[in-house]
């Protein structure tokens, strides 16, 4: 395999066919079903799947004997499906997702969510680099070993429409398709996150997640402050005192025991050995404002904390007047939206159950308290690697990066990732993608980087040509 021309082809059909593709997509508002309920009669969702669909038709003949199939079951988010025949009876499936995070506020002048702006080596905008740019990745480093005649073994790209939702329409289609699947013996992911932009980072673990909405309700209608303060206990304070029986409100640290897991040894020492790479980089790539300090210092603490260990995000919250229209009012109900990330060996839908019992049981002052689950899902801890890839990803990342490779656990969740090792335990992994600092997925000035977009693609045709390689000797 010539290196060089994998680089060259790769980065060409990027710069002249791929990096336009991704701007038309950004501009689709195809958020997510849990964002959008009306996704369907809105149609932005079948926008993205046609773009996508159509850029893939026009390469697939250049792949002798490639299938596109749109699959769609009744009352499912679509899914791309796309199989590409190979050279031996084993078969690579190349996965990522085409749904988006909602818009969010705070981006910058200039820059928006569905507004996709060019800026040096980075394209802004929702959805370029999580995780618009995996179909197109995956299939420019198939077309790039074509180029060359370099064999591989039966590739399946699978692209979901239901990722930001907790992918609960995938196991559907997993099933519809289980045959025409088969049974992977590689599985390439280009939907997470890398440490730095100078190497190729493995995810080696993700959290689960568990998250819905809570509400306390006190009042059937809101009544003057004035008169029943003191007498009618404010719904916030019962939320506040709910939520203290999760996580502790000084140090942030998730209470209950059944919430956590003993940390591998070995995701320890990686933990350390990803901080001697970054350093203070592990938390200094976030916007802190001025004099803001993170949990703690011990920089492989911050790494395990997002990787490992459970932790709790309010993102959201209704019953709450906007500061202008806050009047003298005791308000009948508080309700906020939470997002629990959970230890990546944690069982997801146990902790989803426990996790409701214990924020609605014995409710304060006989308060009306429900939580409403929306997802859950366990996260994964990657087997470990078979020497050949342990090899081929090292070559890989100096080929591409010029520079090792680096391992670490993400602190987000695939579902996808979960269920294909629980279902194919002997299958080995390539997890990565171009979530690097700053990038800010699901925030305000999203990016993606581009050259990090293009070595991904190289790095997947590299891999795939030596999957190929070893299952032949």
């Amino acid at each position: 395999m010539d290196t060089a021309r994998i680089t060259r082809y790769i980065s060409d059909l990027w710069d002249a066919d791929i990096v336009p593709q991704l701007v038309d997509y950004i501009r689709i508002p195809n958020k997510s079903p849990m964002f959008d309920k009306d996704w369907a009669a809105h149609g932005y969702m079948d926008a993205a799947v046609k773009l996508m669909e159509t850029w893939a038709r026009s390469k697939l003949s250049q792949l002798p004997g490639a299938t596109l199939e749109v699959v769609r079951l009744e009352g499912r988010t679509p899914l791309i499906y796309i199989e590409v025949p190979g050279q031996n009876d084993d078969t690579v499936v190349l996965y990522g997702h085409l749904d988006k995070q909602p818009e969010m506020t705070g981006w910058a002048e200039g820059l928006g969510p569905w507004t996709p702006v060019l800026k040096g080596d980075k394209l802004y905008g929702r959805g370029g680099a999580d995780d618009g740019y995996a179909i197109f990745g995956s299939l420019a480093a198939l077309l790039a070993l074509q180029e060359q005649g370099i064999p591989h073994a039966r590739c399946v790209v699978l692209i979901e429409a239901c990722e930001e939702s907790g992918s609960y329409d995938l196991p559907h289609y997993v099933d519809h398709l289980a045959l025409r699947i088969g049974n992977p013996s590689l599985v390439v992911c280009l939907d997470s996150g890398c440490g730095n932009y100078d190497q190729l980072w493995l995810t080696t673990s993700l959290r689960g997640m568990t998250g819905g909405e809570l509400t306390v309700q006190v009042l059937e209608e809101g009544v003057h402050s004035g008169d029943a303060s003191g007498v009618v206990p404010s719904s916030f304070r019962i939320l506040r005192e709910l939520l203290s029986r999760l996580e502790d409100p000084e140090t942030g640290d998730i209470k209950p025991k059944e919430l956590h897991v003993e940390i591998p040894p070995q995701r320890i020492e990686q933990a350390r050995a990803a901080t001697g790479v970054l350093g203070k980089a592990v938390y200094e790539k976030f916007p802190f404002v001025a004099g803001m300090q993170p949990v703690t210092e011990d920089l492989a603490e911050l790494v395990l904390n997002r990787t490992w260990r459970p932790q709790l995000a309010v993102t959201g919250a209704d019953g709450l007047p906007s500061l202008e229209s806050a009047g003298n009012v005791l308000r009948p109900k508080t309700s906020v939206k939470l997002s629990l990330r959970l230890p990546p060996t944690l069982d997801g839908a146990r902790a989803s159950v426990f996790v409701k019992q214990l924020l609605e049981k014995d409710p304060p002052y006989g308060a009306k308290v429900s939580f409403k689950l929306e997802k859950d899902g366990s996260g994964w801890n990657a087997p470990q690697l078979s020497p050949w890839l342990e090899q081929a990803v090292a070559e890989a990342s100096q080929h591409y990066f010029g520079a090792p490779a680096a391992y670490m656990g993400e602190g987000g969740t695939i579902p996808f990732m979960g269920m294909l090792g629980a279902k194919f335990p002997q299958a080995q992994f390539l997890i990565t993608g171009v979530l690097g600092p700053h990038s800010n997925a699901h925030g305000p000035n999203e990016f993606l980087h581009i050259p990090t977009g293009k070595k991904v693609s190289m790095v997947v045709a590299d891999v795939v040509a030596k999957h190929f390689q070893q299952g032949a000797r």
